[in-house]
């Protein structure tokens, strides 16, 4: 048996930054800090970030006076905002930036006095803060089904924007649907989604004409690492979504001879290696091949919010 991995997989720079957002929250206030809903979606660097003083609310009425609270790396309503404010709560923006771009975009089309769809999966945390930054009705669309089912009259003046986290593919058919139905159909390129989101699904397209099994470390309600998982069981390899090593099974893994691993951007490295190691326990023969395969070698960083930089002398 053999392993393959995809470059480049886990942590993309939002998560990255989000959660240096919540470390130097911690150093210079201490704890608690408080955070609305999961600062990510894992499951272990949640646990992770809770034994050392961090606690995950989902109702701002739940923080003290006075306290330092970070919104989340998916973004959140404007009315969470203003609540927070009006609580009299420290705030830090820990929203990607990316997730920020799409905000401006949805912001901008409701100002030129479009209709707004947002692409993407009603209840997911990214999504709900999308459709609360805009002051205006939003009609949220998931599938092809959605678009066609989409009560508006043809020649209504129509914006679209999207989840960063979709599948391009999916996301790309909702598109060519809602222009087929709404001729004057405006909205950024698909392209524009996420960098991290379109290698990592590049690199699982790659990674499925390797190998004969995928293995994708991710938390289960993490949307990016579920696509990841689809995007290998399109390519026609059977797929699977594992949190960590513990919830590999064996039948998985029978008559496969090379094993392809990836991670969502949210997953710490060292849950990828633990599952690898797991494999090594389970391989009855010489030493386990890992091989990682050629890729995009991410550079992105992203600035962290002013009041969190230290000056410099």
């Amino acid at each position: 048996m053999q392993v393959v991995l995809t470059q480049p997989r886990g942590f993309c720079a939002g998560v990255t930054r989000a959660l240096e957002i919540v470390e130097r929250a911690l150093s210079l206030h201490g704890a608690p800090v408080y955070v609305f809903h999961e600062i990510v979606h894992n499951q272990w660097v949640v646990d992770d970030l809770r034994r050392r003083g961090v606690v995950f609310v989902d109702d701002i009425e739940h923080v003290p006076a006075d306290s330092t609270l970070v919104f989340s790396a998916h973004g959140v309503p404007t009315r969470v905002v203003a609540h927070a404010r009006r609580l009299g709560l420290k705030t830090i923006d820990a929203t990607c930036p990316l997730v920020s771009k799409v905000h401006q975009q949805a912001q901008r089309f409701v100002r030129l006095g479009h209709t707004l769809v947002v692409i993407g999966r009603g209840g997911h945390d990214e999504v709900e803060g999308t459709m609360g930054r805009v002051n205006a009705p939003v009609y949220l669309v998931n599938t092809v089904d959605d678009a066609m089912a989409l009560d508006l009259p043809s020649d209504v003046s129509l914006a679209y924007v999207t989840q960063t986290t979709l599948s391009l593919d999916d996301t790309r058919e909702v598109i060519a649907t809602l222009k087929a139905r709404f001729p004057q159909l405006v909205g950024p390129d698909v392209s524009g989604i996420c960098y991290a989101n379109q290698n990592r699904q590049v690199a699982v397209r790659a990674l499925a004409s390797r190998v004969d099994r995928v293995l994708v470390v991710g938390a289960r309600n993490s949307s990016n690492a579920n696509r990841l998982r689809e995007v290998a069981e399109r390519a026609g390899v059977p797929a699977h979504l594992v949190q960590d090593a513990t919830e590999i099974r064996p039948d998985w893994l029978e008559g496969a001879a090379r094993i392809g691993v990836t991670s969502g951007a949210s997953t710490p490295e060292l849950l990828v290696q633990q599952l690898i190691d797991a494999l090594r326990t389970r391989h009855n023969g010489p030493v386990l091949p890992v091989l990682q395969l050629p890729g995009v070698q991410e550079d992105v960083l992203f600035r962290l919010p002013a009041e969190l930089v230290e000056p410099v002398a």
